[in-house]
């Protein structure tokens, strides 16, 4: 199972994510209601750091034309989308930008659970979120078990390590943010020991 870490906001968060081998970054890049949120220039800066095998996500919240222009000339491998979108303008942004897709479907409802159909073909990863966007809320996980998609599996909305070995069960990657923060900010200590958690579930499975 792989990890996305999301909402990294300086140096030391991210330099420690890529040398402990986290396949996903996330920096909330145009949603400034978050905590997690972060400047163009600290996104420059934060991007320009030597990433090794990981990739790194520009999240964007209903983005703008004129964010995604400016977000796609930094060094991000993908876009990690919240909105309203479908298979045509998600193929538009793919061709436009080049960056890899990343849709977010958000779940309130079971219901919420087959939005996915609409994006399907043109995300190269499926999340399934809470509606919470800044704040990490919970909802049933195990409502996608039996989904099927051509891409990876995501999964995110209060994940914490004991709920890894139940997750790796239902999807390729899981998103963390909220467990790896004391008192709303990154604790690299707690950065550490949910990688070390989830290198042992995926090693047991």
């Amino acid at each position: 199972m792989k990890l996305k870490v999301c909402g990294l906001s300086n140096p030391i968060e991210v330099k420690t994510c890529v040398k402990n081998g986290v396949d996903f970054c996330g920096f909330i890049v145009n949603y400034s209601k978050s905590h997690r949120y972060i400047s163009y220039e600290k996104a420059i800066e934060l991007s320009s750091i030597g990433k090794n095998k990981t990739q790194y996500v520009a999240v964007l919240v209903n983005p703008s034309l004129e964010e995604l222009e400016k977000f796609s000339k930094l060094n991000f491998d993908y876009f990690q989308l919240y909105g309203q979108f479908n298979n045509k303008s998600l193929r538009n942004i793919k061709d436009k930008y080049q960056k890899k897709i990343i849709t977010t479907i958000q779940v309130k409802t079971k219901s919420d659970i087959e939005n996915y159909k609409k994006v399907e073909d043109e995300s190269d990863i499926i999340l399934w979120d809470s509606s919470g966007y800044e704040k990490s809320l919970s909802w049933e996980h195990h409502w996608i078990k039996d989904i099927k998609i051509k891409g990876e599996k995501m999964l995110a909305g209060n994940i914490t390590k004991d709920k890894l070995s139940n997750l790796s069960l239902l999807a390729d990657i899981v998103d963390v943010s909220g467990a790896l923060e004391t008192n709303k900010v990154k604790d690299i200590k707690k950065i550490k020991e949910f990688i070390k958690s989830l290198k042992r579930v995926s090693n047991e499975n």
